[in-house]
């Protein structure tokens, strides 16, 4: 039923194909439990990462629109900023993206290198913001100013997570279901980071539907469990809403909240930990604010058998640019 209401929605077919789902061969080895992981972060556009999937379908609403500039925001090294201000160009359209300093650094390459240099090769404009602790009205009042100045801006959310951005994971759902049953393993759960709910929301919404008995763990990156929970519940039952579908009766939100600490965009001893193991064991790159994290959980939920029995996948969502900007904390 999903996958016939999903095919109602236009987007634009910029990634061809799956992306891989591999095991981890030396990591298996080294921690004595089966890992895969899901390569989001080999999707084709400005360096890879999960937010193709969702600008896959908001680009392509933006475009109906005749919109000629998207518009949105997030921090300075933000992997979403980032591939949106990548579609803008391949399209032809302008960006304008509002930027804040969540960690409130000095670090010169944070401020320029990085996820930040991106965006000057893609020549997006930039505004630099104190906070964005009300975002949603920020980008209005700037989608009001540019439409006063002729423009015709399409709002693009933090993350591209809403209901509409979220379709791409519940395509992405149901692609990595397809690969898990041509594996033939029985898996014990699918893990990633949980930051805008997006993806962790249209993932939990298709795999809830098609392996109902397989958890999507969500190890938060910037919020609290009682925080971010509301966040992926609502976020998902708006997303079925537009498909027309009901929520499926196995949908649960799982979340750790655990390993975000000190707060979003600042890595804690666990996440560095994690990104030089993977480094080290598997040449695979993750990033300080989301996947690191997100390996951190996974690699202590095996530590406190956290998980039931069979290999586990980690989905990868990408944002290895931003390891240039935080080269000191390495």
């Amino acid at each position: 039923m999903i996958k016939q209401q999903l095919a109602r929605f236009h987007r634009l077919e910029l990634l061809a194909g799956a992306t891989p789902l591999e095991r981890l061969d030396r990591l298996s080895g080294w921690l004595e439990r089966d890992i895969y992981v899901k390569r989001d972060d080999l999707t084709p556009l400005a360096m890879g990462g999960n937010k193709l999937r969702k600008l896959e379908y908001l680009a392509a609403d933006a475009l109906a629109q005749g919109a000629d500039t998207l518009i949105t925001a997030g921090a300075i090294q933000s992997n979403h900023v980032r591939q949106t201000a990548a579609i803008a160009a391949k399209l032809g359209l302008g960006c304008v993206a509002l930027l804040e300093n969540p960690i409130g650094t000095t670090d010169p390459n944070y401020l320029g290198n990085g996820n930040r240099l991106l965006l000057d090769l893609f020549e997006a404009k930039v505004e630099l913001v104190d906070n964005l602790d009300n975002a949603d009205l920020q980008l209005q009042a700037l989608a009001k100013r540019l439409h006063r100045n002729g423009k015709v801006p399409y709002l693009v959310p933090i993350g591209g997570s809403n209901a509409l951005g979220a379709l791409g994971y519940v395509r992405a759902g149901l692609e990595l279901a397809q690969q898990i049953e041509d594996s033939g393993h029985a898996f014990a759960a699918v893990v990633l980071a949980s930051g805008s709910a997006g993806t962790h929301s249209g993932l939990a919404l298709a795999l809830s539907a098609v392996l109902p008995n397989l958890p999507v763990i969500g190890v938060t990156v910037s919020r609290s469990d009682e925080d971010q929970r509301p966040k992926v519940q609502g976020l998902a039952e708006r997303t079925a809403e537009l498909l027309g579908v009901d929520l499926p009766p196995a949908f649960k939100v799982h979340l750790w909240d655990e390993y975000f600490a000190p707060r979003y965009g600042e890595p804690n001893a666990g996440t560095l930990a994690a990104v030089k193991l993977l480094a080290r064991q598997e040449g695979l790159l993750l990033d300080p604010v989301y996947t690191g994290k997100a390996m951190a959980g996974l690699l202590d939920g095996i530590a406190r058998q956290r998980f039931n029995d069979g290999p586990i996948i980690f989905l990868h969502t990408g944002g290895a640019p931003a390891l240039f900007a935080y080269d000191s904390v390495f």
